[in-house]
């Protein structure tokens, strides 16, 4: 190199350091050392450690002597007394555009709101979901309001609005003459909370036109409540199933199954779902089904608990009904059969922002407060194939709660938000 060549190239790289170093000083605030009492990396709670998050990154994360050797100048450190900081917690089992079905029922939800309340109903939902330290969720169908979820997904990736990182089903897919609204006249066409399909060329179709759509997955009904007295009975056979599923596979997408009965969730374990949603009646045998072939199960407790006291059960106050105690009993014989629990409450059920309800309820109904924290991280990541998640590492995206209390000790620290952070921005800052 010519020693004019040299010169030239000094220069460049210093204007390149002064204009890095400008740019530094511009965004004094993109460098964080959060220091709470202690860290849940995802596996287990480590006191004493400390998160270094650089931009929209987790740079380092360890005791808090080794974290602060490698800072930056113009780090702002963050004391967090008496506090947790743990990975942004996953929701399993979302509906963003529903609502309580105590505030409107599900039908009048999908007949009588227009699309646009819906949409602007989910953009509230999403909002809430996030600051309650829920920077993912799973959306698993819009119960009538078609690709809205894809929209609302879209929206949210480009800043428009808030909310957590989305993965979206569109619309259900269910077998004709299963799903609601019903009751109408014969010559009455309603609506549909779902998309009806079956047999080989449709449900192929159909599976192809959801992928189109925008759909991350494919949810089906493996089973609904269209026995010769409204129970629930199985819908599609193994070989439909089988389909939905291989359809799906091939475009890299999962298939996740709405299953209460035990034929239709061993017909679904069987097809090679990623999950079992609900799983009310499942058996001994079934869920041994699901362990050996490495099929999770997404209890929504939450979920059936709100309806019943929509019926008017009082918790605490009168014996637990029968569906309760068997939502205890399939739940208790799930764990014992080591099948994978995700966690996912079926928000929209009941309030969104109310997600922690979920993981206090898995926790009264037998599992460990640590195993349900590792569930609502770094498990939910791993079954849902979200490998940029659910743990606090180095090169991962900086998506972080921290709650007031130890929820290893009390779960319902969760409860207690003090920050929430996505993507390094501050959700709610801390005080």
């Amino acid at each position: 190199m010519s020693r004019w060549n040299t010169i030239l190239h000094l220069l460049f790289s210093l204007c390149f350091c002064l204009s890095a170093n400008t740019a530094r000083a511009q965004q004094p605030h993109q460098s964080w050392l959060l220091v709470p009492e202690r860290v849940f990396d995802g596996q287990a709670m480590h006191p004493g450690w400390a998160v270094w998050v650089q931009g929209d990154t987790i740079a380092a994360v360890g005791p808090v002597a080794a974290v602060r050797q490698h800072l930056p100048e113009g780090t702002q450190h963050i004391g967090l007394a008496g506090a947790t900081l743990l990975p942004g917690l996953i929701e399993g089992h979302s509906h963003l555009l529903l609502h309580p079905y105590d505030e409107t029922s599900w039908n009048d939800q999908v007949l009588k709101e227009s699309q646009a309340e819906r949409v602007a109903r989910a953009v509230v939902h999403a909002r809430k979901t996030l600051e309650a330290g829920f920077t993912t969720a799973r959306d698993l169908g819009t119960e009538g309001a078609g690709y809205a979820d894809v929209g609302l997904k879209a929206a949210i990736e480009k800043g428009v609005v808030p909310g957590p990182r989305l993965l979206v089903a569109g619309p259900a897919i269910v077998a004709t003459g299963s799903y609601g609204p019903k009751g109408f006249a014969g010559h009455v066409r309603v609506p549909l909370g779902a998309e009806e399909a079956d047999g080989h060329d449709d449900l192929i179709r159909t599976v192809r036109r959801q992928i189109g759509g925008g759909a991350d997955l494919i949810k089906v009904y493996a089973d609904y409540r269209w026995g010769p007295a409204g129970e629930a009975m199985p819908t599609f056979s193994q070989e439909e199933l089988n389909l939905i599923v291989e359809t799906a596979r091939s475009s890299g997408r999962p298939v996740v199954a709405h299953a209460a009965t035990a034929e239709g969730m061993r017909r679904a374990a069987l097809a090679g779902v990623q999950t079992i949603e609900h799983g009310d009646g499942g058996t001994p045998e079934v869920f041994r089904l699901m362990a050996e072939r490495g099929v999770a199960l997404c209890p929504t407790l939450a979920a059936a608990e709100a309806i019943m006291q929509y019926r008017g059960w009082e918790k605490g106050a009168a014996p637990a009904p029968e569906r309760i105690r068997q939502k205890r009993a399939a739940f208790k014989a799930a764990l014992e059969a080591g099948v994978t629990i995700v966690a996912g409450g079926d928000a929209g059920v009941f309030p969104h922002g109310d997600n922690v309800r979920e993981l206090e309820l898995m926790v009264e109904y037998g599992m460990p407060p640590l195993e349900v924290l590792r569930a609502a991280t770094s498990v939910n990541a791993r079954v849902f194939g979200l490998d940029d998640r659910g743990r606090i590492a180095p090169g991962l995206p900086a998506d972080l709660l921290i709650v007031e209390g130890d929820p290893a000790a009390d779960i319902r620290a969760l409860r207690r938000v003090r920050a929430v952070m996505k993507g390094g921005q501050w959700v709610v800052r801390p005080e």
